[in-house]
Formats: C-alpha cells, structure tokens, sequence
C-alpha cells in the first residue's frame, strides 16, 4: 500500500457515507471561490468556477425534479428551486450583475446544506429504527448427536435443539426444555427488568439470555417469530403515508402550479400595474419561487411521526403506521376485550375451602396427584398451585376422564373424584359457599374421597394486576366511554367489570356480536379503539378505528389484524401510546402552523422589496431544517 493510499481511501470512504455532506461541501468551496474571483475582477475564472458549484451543487434536485415531471407529469418543489436558481442566473448576465450568478449558487448551496441537515435528522429516527433490526442473530448453536453445530437461523426447522451460553442473544422464539436463567427482554417488550425463565417457558428471539445456560426446543418457524413479525411490521410502517401526510402531498401538487401560475403574473404584470422595472420585477418572481414553495410544510408530519414510532418502539409499542399513531391520539372510546386482555388468561386457584375435618393442603394434594393426569386448563392451575406449594403428589392410578363431568381415579388405593358436584355425589354441606364463589365469578370444583366431601377448590381467571389503574388512567385522560366485551357468561363478566370499573359490559357474545358492538359505538364516538388477543377478537380490531393487540398472549391472526401491538401485554402501555398519539398531533400541528407562518412572512418581506435572494432561501430553508429538527422531539420520552 502506498503511503497517499490510505487518506485517499479514507477520503472515498467520507463520500461514500456522506454523499449529500460531501457535495454540498464541493458546492460551498466553488461558491466561495467563484465569489472571490469575481471580487477581485477574474469574470472568467469566476463563470467557469460557478456553473460547476451549480452543477455539483443542484445534479440531485434537478434529476429528482425532472423525473416527477416526466414520469409523474408533476411539478416538484426541487425544480422550482432550481428554476429559481438558474433564473437569477440568466438575470445577472443579462444585467452583467455578476453577484446575482452568487446569489443563484447560494440558493443551491443552501438548498444542498438543508437537504444533508434533514437527512442526518431523519437517520437518526432511522437509526432507532434500525436498531430493531440488529437485534437477531445469524446463526444458532444446534444440538446433534456427537456434539453442536452452528446453522444459519433460517435453515432452522421445528423440533431442533439449540444451545444458548450466559450472555448470548436468543436466535429464535423457543421452548426451555433444560436449565434456568433471566432473560433480558427489554428489546422485545420494553421490560426494564430480566425475566426469569426455567423449564416449559417461551423465549423470545432477539432477547438476551442472562447467567445460565439453555437448551431450547424450536417450536415455531423462525420467519414467524415475535422479532421478526416486529420488523416486517416497522418496515411496512416507515413506506405507509398517513392521511395528513396524503392529505399534504396531495396539497402540494396543486399548491406547485399554483406557484408556478402565480409567478408568471409576477414576472409580467407589475412593470404595467405597480411601474416596476423588469429587472425588479424577474427577480422578486424568482425570490417568490423560492419563499413560497412547501418544502418547510412537507417537513412537517413524517419527521414527527416517524420518530413517535421509533419511541414507541423502544418503550414495547409497535405502531403499524403513522396513520395509526395519528389516531389512536384521536380515539374517544375503547372496547377490550376480557380473557387476555383485562384478565391473565390463565385459569388460577384463588380459593380452597376443605370439609370439616380436612386442611387445605390435604385437599390440594389430592386433588393435584389426580389432574396431574388431565390436559384441561383448571386441571393444570391446580397442579400448578401444589407445585408453587411445594407439596408431594403420589402417583395416581385407572385415572378416567368424563368429558364434561370431571375425572376419578386411585390415589393411595383410595378412589378420588373431583368435578361437578354431581359428578361427585358432593352433599350439601359447602354449597352456600359454592353458591357465593359462582357468584363472583369463579369455576367450582368439587373434590371427594369415596363417598367422603374433601372440600373445594376455586379456579378463576385472574384479572391482571395494572387493569384497574389502566382504566382509571384513561379516564383521566379523557376517553369518553370505556366498554367490556366477552364470550364469558354474563355473571362472570360483571363482577370482573365492577372490580375494574367499567360501567358497560356486554357478555355472552359471538365475534360478529362484537363487531356490531364497534359499530355501534362508532356511530356515537366515531374514533374508537379495539384492545384484544383472540382469534375471536380478529373481526372487531379489524372493525374499530384503531385495533390493539396484546403482543405475547395474543394469537397471530389478532396480532396481524391490529393496528398496534403491546408487545409487552402491559396494559399501562395504552395509556402511552393515548399520550404519544396526542403529542404527535400537537408537534405535527405546530410544525405546520410554523411552517405557514414563515412562507406567510417571507411572501410579504418579498413584496415590501426588503429581502434579497440568499436571505429568501437562507428563510425557507432554515424553516424546513426547525419543522425536520422539530420533529424529532417525539424521540424523547
């Protein structure tokens, strides 16, 4: 390698990453050294040193330019500065005032400099947006007989064991079928703590394992894990425009003529109306190109919106799009939906009531050594409840299961039966209790010794622990009308809402009872939110204006259906996504008042005669630059 070989690579590798920073760099030397020699009397130094800032300067806006016309048949804002540019040009030979050549090249040099500020301005969200993406790994350590290979994560199929050592990042969603460890999963579900995860719990890829080692069995295909959903979703977001932003774009294409128009009046009627003088005249026409183009109010929403969805991102809330950030700020009522949801999902224990003559823990224990044999979701709650207990369960035997019913078996050579109180012949020594238990809610289930009541046990799905306060928050923040929304039976149902505080419940419903639901609350709040995580949810998230799935329990359809995904299942994140909704509509509508106001202020200051060409563009463009920086304010928390 030659000694000029390195800061010339060096050099190449500057351009590489910093095209836009690079040429207008170019741009501003030949301006300033075109500006010299004209001051020191080199007119022809200085006509071939400023059409090569011109060129270097304007090559990207004007093929930008160009191509909207010709393929779009529409003007673009870069072409009229260019038009501007060249204008003031031909306006200085013609006059042989050789600054107004300057004044051109620094509307195109100041044109360059905004156009690198506001890309360094949108790498930035970019790059909390990219980060996602650097959060998977590339291979994963497999275990095979004779030993461990590493396999490219998408040649991974279900059923493979893999190894994950302390420290390393989860390759895949996965099943721990051996060891124990807290798994970083600030990255999936924006948790600040480690989770601890043991035997039969999922991993999630893109999450870090802590202190121990595991071994994990794929159950999923890896295309199809909670990471990568997340990154396919966040990519599809950052190409939807939403309504304001098409609302914009829209504006700006009939906005451009106008422009256009308006400046071809300006260029000919003031000489014979206003007694201007055409050289006057040509120029505050060209000034008005430059001070009244959009560039400052298209600047205004994606900045914005793209960086409250990078926030969102990072505190475990997947916006879908900018559209859905938008409305969620507008939304007046909120259905949810109750198993998943408001509730844990998971059948729990809340209550044993043993017969006379029996403890709790003789109850459990039995009961447990006998659904230790049964599939069914109280059945699992119950061994789950001995199992945090820590009891010993003997081995049951001829178990049966009668569907509907309850299951019967030996334990100990004794013949257990628990179920239904028929099922087990239970007398009616607990029933008042049963009775009350029912009516809060709960599943009852009976549990006998031969002809002997044991007791009973209580299962019910418990409501998760931040719903109340969820609830409550949001109806600080002023969300009108909050409903719930379930298949559950109306007595269940109720006493859940009373706990929560939710005043409308609607019980017993089918997935179209739902929807019709949405749409009557539609008709009365008009922007109304969904938040589910069934597949039985997936008709009504389609239906509301926003749709909110939870991200871990809730199923693949729910979460394809949604808008907005809560990837931590936290309630409290909806209250968050209200709030940068709202901020995100405020920041959009201040960057579009301000943006106004200063092609408002820059038109009258060119009609008054008092502002020159680099002062116009020095306005325009630095306007563009605040509302991008702006923007940006939606990355704080």
């Amino acid at each position: 390698m030659t000694p000029n070989s390195l800061p010339i690579s060096r050099l190449w590798r500057i351009a590489e990453e910093h095209p836009d920073a690079v040429t207008a760099a170019l741009c501003g030397i030949l301006v300033i050294l075109g500006s010299l020699a004209l001051q020191f009397g080199w007119l022809g130094v200085a006509v071939l040193i400023l059409p090569a800032a011109y060129v270097i300067g304007g090559y990207s806006s004007t093929r930008e330019g160009l191509t909207t016309l010709f393929q779009e048949r529409e003007l673009d804002v870069d072409l009229l500065m260019i038009v501007a540019a060249l204008g003031a040009a031909g306006l200085g030979l013609w006059r042989q005032e050789y600054h107004l050549i300057v004044d051109g090249a620094v509307l195109i040099l100041i044109f360059a400099i905004s156009g690198a500020l506001e890309g360094y301005a949108m790498q930035r969200t970019e790059r909390s947006i990219r980060s996602l993406m650097s959060l998977t790994a590339d291979t994963a350590r497999v275990v095979m007989y004779g030993g461990e290979r590493q396999v490219a994560i998408d040649k991974l199929e279900i059923g493979d064991y893999i190894l994950v050592k302390p420290g390393e990042i989860i390759p895949t969603d996965a099943i721990i079928v051996e060891g124990y460890s807290a798994i970083d999963q600030a990255s999936i579900t924006g948790e600040s703590m480690p989770v601890e995860k043991t035997r039969g719990d999922e991993v999630y890829a893109g999450t870090i394992n802590g202190v121990g080692a595991l071994k994990l069995e794929v159950h999923k295909t890896p295309e199809s894990s909670l990471i990568q959903r997340v990154i396919r979703l966040v990519q599809e977001a950052q190409t939807a425009a939403p309504p304001s932003q098409m609302f914009v774009e829209k504006f700006e294409r009939g906005y451009a003529k106008l422009i256009v128009g308006l400046g071809l009046l300006l260029a000919t009627l003031p000489p014979f109306v206003l007694g201007w003088n055409w050289e006057e005249t040509i120029y505050r026409a060209l000034i008005f190109l430059v001070v009244a183009s959009p560039c400052a109010l298209m600047a205004s929403i994606m900045p914005a919106l793209l960086s409250g969805i990078a926030n969102g991102a990072r505190q475990g809330i997947l916006f879908k799009s900018g559209a859905q950030l938008e409305m969620i700020g507008k939304v007046r009522a909120i259905a949810f939906d109750k198993t998943g949801t408001l509730t844990t999902g998971k059948p729990e224990v809340i209550q044993i009531v043993p017969a006379a003559g029996y403890t709790e823990t003789e109850v459990l224990q039995l009961a447990a050594a006998l659904e230790a044999h049964s599939e069914h979701a109280i059945a699992s709650s119950i061994v789950s409840a001995a199992q945090q207990q820590q009891l010993q369960l003997s081995t049951a035997t001829d178990v049966q299961a009668k569907i509907g019913q309850g299951i019967i078996g030996k334990v100990n050579n004794q013949i257990i039966a628990i179920g239904k109180a028929d099922f087990v012949e239970a007398t009616s020594e607990l029933s008042q209790i049963s009775q009350q238990l029912q009516a809060e809610g709960k599943t009852v289930v009976w549990v006998a010794k031969g002809d002997r009541l044991l007791g009973i046990i209580a299962v019910a799905d418990t409501i998760r622990p931040e719903a109340a306060a969820t609830v409550k928050r949001l109806q600080k923040l002023g969300v009108e009308h909050i409903i719930m929304l379930t298949g559950d039976n109306e007595q269940t149902a109720q006493h859940i809402a009373r706990q929560l505080g939710i005043k409308e419940v609607y019980a017993e419903l089918l997935p179209e009872d739902k929807v019709q639901a949405i749409k009557q609350l539609q008709t009365q709040y008009q922007t109304v939110a969904m938040v589910g995580d069934g597949i039985n949810d997936a008709p009504a998230l389609a239906q509301a204006s926003v749709g909110i799935a939870m991200g871990i329990s809730g199923s693949d359809v729910a979460l394809e259906t949604a808008d907005i995904v809560l990837m931590a299942d936290k309630l409290e994140q909806l209250a968050k996504a209200i709030i940068l909704g709202r901020r995100a509509q405020k920041v959009v509508k201040q960057n579009i008042v301000f943006a106004l106001s200063c092609i408002i202020l820059l038109l009258a200051a060119n009609f008054l005669g008092n502002i020159t060409m680099p002062l116009g563009v020095i306005g325009h463009e630095g306007s563009t630059v605040i509302v991008t920086l702006s923007g940006l304010r939606m990355l704080r928390n």
